[in-house]
């Protein structure tokens, strides 16, 4: 047994010496963009024209590699069933105190939805509660509730985690509470709105702060119109009645008519002593929804292993097909193209498989490629990949996401959002190492990109997972210009329609990272051991 396992071994590491990085096409990649991003495909909103569109356009490129289906049924598709709401966008935010009332305009002063499946949601004179951050965490020894029975009821909360102050340097945060500087999922909004239907609220209003969201509130208004939702046997009746957003002007203004200082109540929530702060205010709001039940999709192919043994496990790599479609036009344009986001992971996702197909050797585990759909509805294509696997993740090594890849030129470095957090970054510190490079982290963890795209309920699975973005030290350009680049497309493209491919994009770093990402995955195929989780993690394999 032991000599075998020796040989094995062996025959990884010849395998794995006598691989290259692959060749990629940058003008393959450029016209994936292009296409994807076109005006013909609507900004691939799911259940639209651009949804068929995007479906046919990767399917093809599939079968056109020459990879197999990956669904076992023999087909591309996974069928993701997801229900539609639509709200009425006359509807108004109330708020009530006494003689006293402030109303909010729909778009301009909130953003709400409700996932509920139903034609009407109603709230009538509930009361606010201020629950600080809305966090329980007892690791942390932190609760924002304290005992509080706040079932029926409507709760401000702040975005993000609590920014709790480092006792030895007031000037920096306390790294031993939450993640300090970096968001972790209490800060996520989707955390938020999660607890708050647990505890049987009756709705949220979340205050936006473009510093601490990590985004402008141009983006909360991009949340209008249609939303998405998986569909639950309940009808999705465990949710809140009201999702919501206000921007902090607002915030300021509701606080003053409760008789309280924002400032200060945000300053108290940083604290273990905070408590939850009736306001003494209600909220009163009617939503006449639109429904409809569609099937989206996600788009899988398939590259069997060639080790009878071991072709049953699996790599996987993910990128999102969708944008935000039609919307509200700016400068004239209403088409959502979503270039950056997310068409040029797509456009890796499917040359990373064409690299694969050409190779002379095959790995010795299979690998899976998924366009999922649903991301910029609350990651919902991967969500129900991890809940209902078409191959068992047990079996699965490693998910390998692909979201807004660079393309401002070369780095002599990959950022790895989560970097530290599983064995899998070991991997792509070898890999980086023969291209010259070296690995970062996330230089915004404050903005919780790790909990933001398609990896992320693989993790909460227990699967590894490696999610890159672009470097930070770009090659020939001046100091600044990585924070400068990112900086301009979060205020001017970022959800947007001017996400667009612009004449001074350069994706020869989109090509050098995904010859990395090409060659993770060949390594973790040919590997003799599942890639594990670091010590400390928040997750481990269930």
């Amino acid at each position: 047994m032991m000599k075998r396992l020796a040989l094995l071994c062996i025959l990884f590491a010849l395998n794995g010496m006598a691989i290259d990085f692959p060749k990629l096409d940058s003008n393959a990649l450029l016209q994936h963009i292009k296409t994807l991003s076109s005006d013909q495909f609507e900004g691939r909103a799911p259940g639209t024209r651009g949804e068929g569109l995007s479906v046919a356009y990767i399917e093809g490129q599939f079968r056109a590699i020459g990879l197999r289906p990956g669904n076992i049924d023999g087909t591309y598709i996974q069928k993701v069933p997801m229900v539609g709401s639509t709200p009425d966008p006359s509807m108004s935010l109330v708020l009530r105190k006494g003689e006293k009332n402030l109303r909010l305009k729909y778009l301009q002063d909130f953003v709400a939805w409700t996932r509920q499946a139903m034609p009407e949601a109603k709230l009538e004179n509930s009361e606010l509660v201020f629950v600080g951050y809305g966090v329980q965490a007892p690791e942390f020894k932190w609760d924002d509730y304290k005992g509080v029975d706040v079932r029926g009821k409507v709760l401000v909360m702040l975005v993000g985690d609590p920014p709790v102050p480092d006792p030895a340097n007031a000037t920096k945060l306390d790294p031993t509470v939450f993640g300090g500087k970096a968001m972790t999922y209490y800060g996520r909004w989707t955390y938020k709105y999660d607890i708050a239907g647990e505890k049987g609220a009756a709705g949220v209003l979340l205050v936006h702060e473009t510093a601490t969201a990590g985004y402008p509130w141009s983006v909360v208004q991009g949340f209008e119109g249609e939303r998405f939702e998986l569909i639950a046997p309940d009808k999705n009746l465990s949710k809140p009645k009201m999702e919501s957003w206000i921007p902090v002007e607002r915030a300021r203004e509701l606080f003053a008519m409760a008789g309280q200082n924002y400032e200060a109540l945000k300053k108290l929530a940083v604290t273990r002593a905070f408590r939850p702060v009736p306001l003494q205010v209600s909220a009163s709001l009617q939503f006449h929804n639109t429904l409809r039940t569609i099937n989206s999709r996600n788009v899988m192919a398939k590259l069997e292993g060639k080790n009878p043994r071991l072709k049953d496990e699996y790599i996987l790599y993910t990128a999102h097909w969708d944008h935000l479609g039609i919307g509200e036009p700016v400068h004239g344009d209403k088409i959502y193209h979503g270039a950056k986001d997310n068409a040029s992971g797509v456009a890796v996702l499917i040359e990373i498989a064409k690299a694969f197909k050409k190779q002379p050797v095959l790995p010795e585990r299979s690998i899976l490629f998924i366009s999922v759909t649903g991301e910029e509805q609350g990651l919902l294509g991967s969500e129900y990949y991890a809940s209902h696997p078409l191959y068992p993740l047990t079996q699965t090594l490693a998910v390998i996401n692909m979201d807004g890849l660079n393309v401002y030129g070369r780095t002599k470095d990959l950022t790895v959002v989560g970097l530290g957090k599983s064995e899998l970054d070991d991997y792509a510190q070898k890999v980086a190492a023969r291209q010259g490079r070296v690995l970062v982290p996330d230089p915004e963890p404050e903005k919780g990109g790790y909990y933001r795209s398609d990896h992320f309920p693989f993790a909460q699975k227990g699967v590894p997972v490696l999610n890159s973005d672009e470097g930070t030290d770009y090659i020939g350009k001046p100091a600044g210009f990585s924070r400068k680049v990112r900086d301009d497309y979060t205020t001017n493209d970022y959800h947007k329609p001017s996400d667009v491919i612009k004449p001074d994009w350069d994706l020869s770093g989109m090509v050098e990272d995904a010859r990395l990402l090409w060659m993770v995955g060949w390594e973790v195929a040919n590997s003799d051991h599942f890639p594990k989780w670091k010590p400390g993690s928040e997750f481990s394999r269930k």
